[in-house]
């Protein structure tokens, strides 16, 4: 069964496109031409503070820690790999998830950008860009709702997993903004690095079960 149907051409493209829009943040950073965006759009969600809401921000957020994400993680391989027998699907979003994790953490020590230090609702530390939560959410939702699209038949269960992925994303990205913990650049650039990775791994992996598909031909 292949993981991804991603022709190598589109997979390059995609991968320019957004590479190309993560270095366009990353140079907007850099060059402080991105500070009025994020300052509007700190203030629009951070103006929606209500001690109702606190609590429920928070929650998103914990559930898009590491810790989580990699309780997730490891209960959708497992999942996939005894209870569906899918191997390639299970290595697939396991390695991918993983990745996704290391990645986020080597663009934190590369950029080492600091956090915002203005109207902070929850104490962090480390570096600011890009979101981890937002990379790993991305990444998290975009897999699941790929992963388990095919084994819905129905239209309204199909639309009812990707209202829930997009919003499950949507708001454990903002939940980092009301926090006051990430800037809303961190966060384009998190969705930016988490697609960039998602369609190498897609492709790589595809590339890898034809050569694998090749040599059990060639040996039979």
């Amino acid at each position: 069964m292949k993981v991804s149907p991603i022709r190598p051409f589109v997979a390059i493209v995609l991968c320019m496109l957004f590479g190309g829009a993560f270095a366009f943040i990353v140079t907007m950073i850099l060059v402080d031409m991105i500070e009025g965006f994020d300052r509007y759009a700190i203030d629009a969600i951070q103006g929606m503070e209500a001690k109702w809401l606190t609590p429920i921000m928070l929650a998103f957020t914990f559930i898009g820690s590491t810790k989580v994400v990699m309780l997730i993680t490891i209960t959708m391989t497992v999942l996939l790999l005894w209870k569906f027998g899918i191997r390639n699907r299970a290595y697939y979003f396991f390695f991918t998830m993983i990745g996704t994790i290391i990645l986020f953490q080597g663009l934190k020590v590369i950029f080492k950008r600091p956090r915002p230090e203005f109207h902070r609702l929850a104490d962090v530390g480390g570096y600011s860009f890009p979101s981890g939560h937002a990379m790993m959410a991305f990444s998290l939702y975009v897999l699941l709702v790929y992963l388990l699209w095919r084994h819905i038949r129905s239209n309204a269960g199909r639309t009812a997993l990707a209202v829930f992925g997009i919003f499950m994303f949507t708001m454990i990205a903002a939940s980092r903004i009301y926090l006051g913990v990430h800037y809303p650049s961190d966060i384009l650039g998190g969705i930016f690095a988490s697609a960039l990775w998602l369609t190498l791994t897609s492709l790589l992996f595809a590339l890898f079960q034809k050569r694998k598909e090749r040599s059990l031909v060639e040996d039979g």
